[in-house]
Order: C-alpha cells, then structure tokens, then sequence
C-alpha cells in the first residue's frame, strides 16, 4: 500500500474532523462547499423563489442542490461543468469544457435567450503544484465566467465567482467594477483559513 504523504495524512485528518463534512453528510450534500453558499445567501439574498440562475463548474453539485431548493418550482437552475455530475431535480445540467465554443453554444441554446438574475461560479483548475501556473488557469477560468456573466445577466443581475488571492487578483476587481456597480468581498467560515480563496460579489449588472 502507497505510504501517504504528510500533507495529505494532514488533510485527510482535516477532513474526517470538518463539521462542515459532517454536516453535508448529515444534510444530504454532495460537499461541504453547500455551506460557503448558504452562508453568503443568507446575507445578500442573491436566491430568491423565482431566480433564474446558471452554476458554473457545478459538479459534484452542492451549490446546484442548495440553488434548486432556494429557487422552488417558479425558479430554475442550469449547470455546466467539465465532470459529469449526478442528477438533480430541477437542475438542467451540461456536461462540456467551459472554454470550448461548441460547449458554450449549447448551453446558452439551453438557456433559450433568457436573461439570468443570478451567475454563481466554484470553478477551480486542476492543480498542478505551480503556484504561478495554477494561478494563471483559476483567473482565465474567473475570466471566461464573468464574461459569460456579462453577456447573460440581465440588467442589475448578481455576479458570485471564487478566486484564489495573489496574482491577477486587483485586475480582475477592476474587471468586475467595470460590470457591476459594487464588488463586495466575501470569506463564509466554511472557508478553510489556510485557503486563499475568496469569493467576489458583482451586485447591479449595468
């Protein structure tokens, strides 16, 4: 049997201790990440019965199961990613690589010409252990989806991206300023502290 690591015995040992696993485990969540998004719901409201919203790199689905309960039957849900994910109830789900055109163009026939309130987006890259280089992909992936976001909200949708603090981090603020009338930030506690990630929050697409 493969010796593990430190870091990941340290994760490992993270994991089987988190609350929050405990808790998605509980709950019915696919992953802990459910809580980093009912935690910024519950302060700015961005799921309402009736929103109509797209989850950007949404598998395994966590974010995807809090938004189709938030949204009832009046709302609805659609979900992209590059890994497959398990059905939904009332989640419409494609199964592509965000960069692709192709990929893009069906899900936006999926969307049918409707306007979205809200774009919520975990996207992570695959990591490769360059700092540099694993910084680079999360904020071209941060990228495409605020352009999706800027193309597909309508006017005075909200905008929820992940971001990883570090390079490319005040550029792409400034990316997003130009869009929204305010970019707030946002650190939920079932934000591991360790992590450099943060979420950013476009209110009031102009």
């Amino acid at each position: 049997m493969a010796v593990r690591s430190k870091s990941s015995k340290a994760w490992l040992n993270e994991h089987v201790n988190d609350h929050y696993v405990h808790m998605a485990q509980k709950d019915g969540y696919r992953a802990r990440a459910a809580y980093k998004l009912l935690e910024i719901n519950e302060k700015d409201k961005l799921i309402k019965p009736g929103t109509i919203l797209a989850d950007l790199g949404s598998a395994p689905g966590s974010w995807s199961q809090v938004a189709a309960k938030l949204v009832g039957k009046n709302g609805q849900v659609f979900a992209l990613d590059i890994l497959p994910m398990d059905d939904i109830e009332g989640v419409s789900f494609i199964q592509g690589d965000f960069r692709e055109e192709q990929v893009l163009n069906q899900f936006e026939s999926l969307l049918d010409n409707r306007l979205l309130d809200l774009v919520i987006c975990d996207m992570a890259p695959n990591m490769s252990g360059n700092a540099v280089t694993d910084q680079a992909r999360s904020f071209y992936l941060c990228e495409l989806a605020l352009d999706f976001a800027s193309e597909h909200l309508k006017t005075g949708g909200n905008f929820l991206v992940k971001v990883f603090q570090g390079a490319g981090y005040q550029e792409y603020m400034a990316a997003m300023r130009e869009v929204f009338v305010t970019v707030q930030t946002r650190k939920p506690e079932a934000s591991r502290n360790r992590s450099s990630e943060i979420y950013l929050l476009g209110k009031n697409k102009r």
